[in-house]
């Protein structure tokens, strides 16, 4: 035992036991404990969120530079008092302590009633015992020096906050006001014969429901996931970001509001936007078998590559972006690699291995982290690429392990955060049909393209041949008796009824009743239980792929690829396969975002409409939250003040601490007067200012007291 000790005690010393900051130890704990419970996307955006200010700030409060987000200030409306710590320890042990007790602490609290709690539990204690640090210390009164006490008391703050802060913690997050139209669609029968809103989201009835990350759901109708999250406490959004929508009875806070999808209309078969976006989702069900032959060079020389600027707007446009026939988008790919000046090498693969790769790796991440906690997982893969030079925005002096670890959760998890708020915000909202439902039921009503032929619906499927078709006698489908004729039939995947054993079942794609149609899910899950508009994935991975972008300063993965492995007949879970292993490769952050959001398409989770409007307000979201959170790192809004967004479009945040007000005076490069106001800081030092009027060029903004000029920042207008 002692020898053992020693050596323990010799790997510390060394560094090689904890090659890794303290802050990385305690995020992989954090994805540890999403990954033991529940799949809440919502949830466990916060979650992440919330730990990382903990570990941000217990490193900023020992950093004479930066400025704390949460300690000392007021978020939210929330008051986090502090008066300054003095301690004897030294700086580095002092923030690996208190970030340690702050994270524990938050752990044991929001997993307290996780399914896998023991395991959670288990693996927390056996880092702090690792650390050397006494689990039972509980102290808050961080004036007695010890850095465990200033954890433990931020901690404190951040649950007290947590409480009342929008998210209903204290009742487990249930719904307070949402109730769905529609009632549940039972998976055990065929067809949707209950549903009486097409437009909107119904829920399922699943005997033995389990989630994505493998824990049964009792009652096997779970309720919608964070309706009215809109109302959280967000990081960066702002009330010029925010519409409030009135319903009887309550107020729906919606951020970066895309207006609504598409309603279903009477007839107009593939000119019906609706009809035509869950036409698509069936149609690219038929890419799902690598026994179509189909080829696809899925390397950066044959995918990725997309502007904004191509993103559709019209149906026209979507049809020409979304190919129903054969999949994927007009990405252009690249023939060389930026970073190293190679030719990128193709990589040839089955559509069908592809197609259900991408399904099941983007569903919830490769370990079940949930989307917010996938990109975590994505930037730690970065962050330990022996590529990566840990320069924050790539310029500058490079970074420690733990300064870089704490700035990058810090802005990652504020974005992470604000997607969820604002895509919840607009699904809770909207309360947009998922596919299964919209699908089965036109199929229910018959076909909408032809009153001269039979089964005419104004609601029903388009017929698209080859894919959507009606069944006729002699058909292999039209039953015993003729009882189907007349019925929709589909060219998709065939279905959890063909999968007897997923180790060596595949279900295949055929014709099957489009009363029969399911997403390429586990039939214990489906789809996931909240509204489909807009999607979250679209939503989480924009976001992740603009901060990952401005972190690094660099639009590209270390040496230009990121890189993930799929095995042979190991990589699925559904059903058996791939046919052969290969590689999911991204050039850029962007590539791999839009991948993503393609692989919600292929999986019958969501449709073209739920995607691109969630990309949109990603980048929106990814770009404020970093430019918010950056401010914190320099101490701008601590020392000088900061105006952000900057360059603005309409409106201006000024963050300056005073406790009185100024005069705010914008001049131009004139230096002549050409908009001014009088301030009014709040408690959280914020002031706005609507710069509309403004013509796009460079001005200087200008806090006077007087004809004392306070402070003067430059500011662009675009």
């Amino acid at each position: 035992m002692i020898r053992k000790l020693l050596l323990f005690f010799f790997l510390i010393l060394c560094g090689q036991l904890f090659p890794q900051s303290v802050a990385r130890q305690w995020n992989e704990e954090v994805l540890n404990g999403i990954r033991n419970d529940y799949a809440r996307p919502v949830v466990h955006a916060r979650n992440l969120f919330h730990s990382s200010v903990i570990m941000y700030d217990m490193w900023a409060v020992f950093n004479k530079q930066a400025d704390t987000y949460f300690l000392g200030k007021n978020v939210g409306g929330f008051e986090c008092p502090f008066d300054g710590f003095q301690t004897k320890e030294p700086t580095l042990e002092s923030q690996k302590k208190a970030i340690s007790y702050g994270v524990y602490r938050l752990i044991n609290h929001r997993f307290a009633n996780s399914p896998e709690k023991e395991e959670i539990m288990q693996s927390v204690d056996s880092l702090m015992d690792a650390l050397g640090y006494d689990k039972n210390y509980t102290k808050t009164d961080y004036h007695n020096g010890n850095p465990a006490a200033l954890g433990n008391y931020m901690a404190q703050k951040m649950i007290e906050f947590g409480l009342q802060d929008g998210a209903n913690e204290a009742d487990d997050y249930s719904n307070q006001f949402y109730q769905p139209l529609n009632e549940a669609l039972n998976m055990d029968i065929s067809g949707n014969p209950e549903i009486q809103f097409p437009n909107n989201w119904q829920p399922l009835k699943i005997d033995d429901y389990v989630d994505q990350s493998g824990h049964t759901i009792p009652g096997g109708q779970p309720p919608f996931l964070g309706p009215e999250w809109g109302r959280v406490v967000p990081f960066s959004l702002r009330e010029e970001d925010k519409t409030v929508f009135h319903v009887p009875g309550y107020d729906y806070w919606v951020y970066h509001d895309p207006g609504p999808p598409a309603y279903i209309q009477e007839g107009l078969g593939e000119e019906d936007p609706y009809k035509w976006n869950f036409a698509l989702v069936a149609a690219w069900a038929a890419h799902l078998d690598p026994k179509d032959s189909v080829k696809l060079d899925i390397s950066p020389k044959g995918l990725g590559n997309l502007n904004m600027n191509e993103y559709p707007q019209t149906l026209s446009e979507y049809k020409e972006f979304y190919n129903l026939e054969n999949g994927g988008d007009p990405s252009h790919g690249r023939e060389m690699n930026a970073i190293t000046g190679q030719p990128y090498q193709p990589q040839m693969v089955y559509r069908g291995d592809y197609t259900r790769a991408l399904a099941e790796f983007w569903a919830d991440g490769p370990n079940s982290e949930t989307p917010p906690g996938h990109w975590f997982v994505l930037l730690n893969y970065v962050s330990d690429h022996p590529a990566t030079v840990k320069k924050f925005k790539g310029k500058g002096r490079v970074l420690s392990d733990l300064e870089w670890d704490v700035k990058c959760y810090f802005i990652l998890g504020g974005a992470m955060h604000d997607a969820a708020v604002s895509a919840w915000g607009i699904k809770g909202y909207y309360d947009y049909v998922r596919p299964v439902s919209a699908i089965r039921y036109m199929g229910d009503r018959g076909q909408s393209t032809d009153p001269n032929l039979p089964s005419y619906d104004p609601h029903g499927l388009p017929i698209i041949p080859g894919r959507i078709e009606l069944v006729k006698v002699g058909d292999s489908l039209a039953g015993n008796f003729n009882e189907n004729v007349g019925k929709m039939k589909l060219y998709t995947w065939r279905g959890p009824d063909y999968v007897v054993n997923p180790n060596i079942d595949e279900a295949g794609v055929g014709w099957i009743l489009s009363e029969e149609w399911w997403p390429y899910q586990r039939p214990s899950f489906v789809t996931p239980p909240f509204a489909g508009y807009v999607s979250g994935h679209s939503t989480f991975s924009r976001a992740g792929a603009e901060v990952m972008t401005m972190l690094t300063g660099s639009e590209y993965f270390p040496e230009g690829m990121g890189i993930f492995d799929i095995q042979k007949n190991e990589f699925l879970f559904f059903e058996e396969g791939p046919s052969t292993s290969f590689q999911l490769q991204w050039a850029t952050y962007r590539d791999a975002s839009d991948q993503c959001s393609l692989s919600r398409i292929w999986g019958g989770i969501h449709v073209p409409i739920d995607d691109i409007p969630g990309r949109i307000i990603g980048e929106e979201i990814g770009l404020e939250a970093f430019s918010f959170g950056e401010k914190y790192f320099t101490g701008e809004i601590a020392q000088n003040g900061v105006v952000f967004p900057n360059p603005a479009d309409e409106n201006i945040t000024v963050l300056y601490k005073t406790d009185r007000n100024f005069e705010a005076v914008i001049f131009d490069v004139l230096g002549r007067n050409v908009l001014q106001a009088v301030t009014n800081f709040n408690t959280n030092n914020e002031f706005k200012m609507d710069i509309s009027s403004l013509r796009p060029g460079l001005y200087f903004f200008s806090l006077q007291e007087g004809k004392k000029r306070v402070w003067t920042q430059k500011l662009l207008k675009n």
